[in-house]
């Protein structure tokens, strides 16, 4: 395997086994979640580009402890393996490789990657990221779908949820803060927590936190996110989830029609009172018509019913002369039977 494979790998946490014990998702671990579509290693390679890109930008680049002078170590010509164990060796001793900005680890769940994020806020930075994509319309990536960063992570069962969460959310929540909010529940290899007990519990606790924390599920303000993978249960607040389809990179892109041209900017610019004239005559003149057709629709009502209460007063009457015929023709018969001569019997 050449050497440059070997640093991508180490770059983008490829350790193959290595990944499993410590490079698992744990309790106290923040980062992002990254969901993609059956191609890990892609997402993860993409992960790091598009987040390195966002966070130098945001944060500045990122700090590294210098644990040698590189440039000498390349100048000498000294075997390859040694310069590998001495470098090995620094890492380990001064804990660099803990400090990196992003590291990948094993998420627990197929289609699912976790970046773990250090001295930086992930929230932050996917909200940055989603931003400008939305702003932009530039695809960044082809394989990664959902970025959902990762500002609390407990223990996956209701008890410890709700402990942790009381604590966590009081900074949107209580008293004298207060937000309109819905809550995205999502479990994953994880069957021992029923989603309507969770969110049922975690919309009381918000309740008491401050009476005036009110649910909207079409547009609200804040969106807690929980998701649970395995026994660890991921948590954040964030802004923006319906605006940015529920944090997904791809769909944010097709969300707003592309820009009108310059030439089309400057029309509208130069008329544009013309322009919010018109959909107040045309809602006007929609009314109009909707008024003139209720009232042509009243009107054509009452016309079915008085020819209605015509039809049935004509069947009426008829039903009377047949009546009074019926009698007269009775009445006659009776007349000649009484007239008839006993001869002709």
């Amino acid at each position: 395997m050449s050497a440059a494979v070997k640093r991508s790998r180490k770059r983008y946490g490829h350790h193959g086994k290595r990944w499993k014990g410590s490079r698992e998702l744990e309790v106290g671990m923040k980062g992002i979640l990254i969901t993609c579509n059956m191609n890990e290693k892609k997402c993860t390679a993409e992960a790091f580009n598009l987040l390195s890109e966002y966070a130098e930008e945001l944060f500045g680049p990122e700090k590294q402890e210098n644990t040698g002078s590189s440039s000498e170590d390349e100048a000498e010509e000294e075997d390859v393996e040694v310069a590998l164990k001495k470098e090995v060796a620094q890492l380990k001793a001064s804990g660099a490789k803990q400090q990196r900005r992003f590291q990948a680890m094993e998420s627990g769940a197929n289609n699912v990657i976790f970046i773990r994020t250090q001295n930086l806020e992930s929230d932050k930075l996917v909200h940055h990221i989603l931003s400008d994509l939305h702003t932009t319309k530039k695809k960044k990536s082809r394989v990664i779908l959902r970025m959902l960063p990762v500002t609390g992570t407990c223990k996956a069962f209701q008890d410890d949820m709700v402990k942790y969460l009381t604590t966590y959310l009081e900074s949107w929540f209580k008293t004298p803060n207060c937000a309109t909010y819905q809550i995205a529940f999502k479990a994953r290899n994880s069957s021992h927590n029923k989603r309507d007990e969770i969110i049922k519990s975690i919309a009381e606790l918000v309740g008491k936190l401050n009476p005036s924390n009110k649910v909207d599920l079409t547009n609200p303000e804040l969106t807690i996110i929980v998701e649970v993978i395995k026994t660890v249960c991921c948590i954040s607040v964030v802004k923006d989830y319906s605006r940015f389809r529920k944090y997904n990179v791809q769909e944010v892109l097709k969300e707003e029609a592309p820009k009108p041209d310059a030439a089309a900017e400057k029309t509208a610019t130069d008329q544009p009172e013309q322009e919010e004239e018109k959909p107040t005559n045309q809602e006007e003149n929609k009314g109009e018509e909707e008024n003139g057709k209720n009232v042509s629709q009243e009107n054509e009502e009452v016309k079915k019913s008085e020819e209605v209460k015509k039809s049935e007063e004509v069947k009426k009457s008829e039903e009377v002369k047949k009546s009074e015929e019926v009698k007269k023709s009775e009445e006659v018969k009776k007349s000649e039977e009484v007239n008839k001569d006993p001869k002709d019997e």
